[in-house]
């Protein structure tokens, strides 16, 4: 692995906790490597050593100068996955000598294992190399294969920025919990236990979203007064469209 942030490491850490292979990161700092996985300060550290597979964790500002010696370590018919946001597989690929690339945008909850990813097969990558990806993503939660690049950027302001989302509407409901009287850790208790009981039930019941909303709204009750605000004028369908159009539109300025 070339570099080992906090995404990387993340996503390195379900990989050994799920027994996915066996890791050596290469980072200058001091990152938080698992136990069992070598960490080496530099890439001259690996000397001759070849690898059947590549991850690229490196900051995207960093790929022309770190990438390239990387070339040497990779096998006959290896492949690099790559989870440096906002790099086409092309441009990781030239750096590599024109190694395969399967491109990867993971979001935070991989490192419990329940991130949602999404990832693209750039030029030369067989059956053999996705079978690979798969397994390795699947051990941080759910692999979505997209059909073209772009769709990458689409993904990242849905699923790869939308813990942030989350996070940030979880603060404001239980900032609103707290208005109501209760203390800190009794909002977190019931915001939380709310989000994760309904999202769960809109899993495993798979029915349309606005059919189960109207199953816990009685007319003219206590939800139908909540909802009446938190819907008022469209705002809130119109402030999440403008948010994910708002970080697609950043993504596709960093290509």
């Amino acid at each position: 692995m070339a570099g080992c942030g906090k995404m990387g490491g993340a996503m390195l850490s379900s990989w050994v906790e799920e027994g996915a292979g066996t890791f050596v990161a290469v980072d200058p700092g001091e990152p938080r490597v698992p136990q069992g996985v070598r960490h080496e300060k530099s890439r001259d550290a690996l000397g001759t050593e070849r690898f059947d597979a590549l991850v690229v964790a490196v900051k995207p500002q960093m790929l022309d100068d770190v990438l390239p010696p990387y070339e040497a370590q990779l096998e006959d018919g290896g492949f690099a996955l790559s989870i440096a946001a906002g790099v086409a597989a092309k441009r990781v690929s030239e750096k590599l000598g024109g190694a395969p690339v399967i491109r990867v945008m993971p979001n935070l909850p991989a490192a419990i294992g329940r991130g949602v990813s999404a990832l693209y097969a750039g030029e030369g990558v067989t059956d053999a190399h996705k079978a690979a990806a798969t397994r390795l993503v699947e051990a941080t939660g759910t692999a979505v294969w997209l059909e073209d690049e772009d769709q990458i950027d689409r993904f990242t302001a849905v699923a790869g920025s939308g813990p942030g989302y989350v996070f940030e509407i979880l603060r404001s409901y239980v900032e609103a919990a707290k208005g109501l009287g209760f203390d800190e850790a009794t909002a977190r208790e019931m915001v939380f236990g709310t989000v994760l009981g309904t999202t769960e039930m809109a899993q495993r019941e798979g029915r349309p979203l606005d059919e189960l909303r109207n199953d816990v709204t009685s007319p003219n009750g206590t939800t139908q007064a909540g909802l009446d605000q938190l819907r008022k004028d469209g705002l809130l369908e119109g402030l999440m469209e403008e948010t994910l159009r708002a970080a697609y539109d950043r993504a596709v300025e960093l290509r």
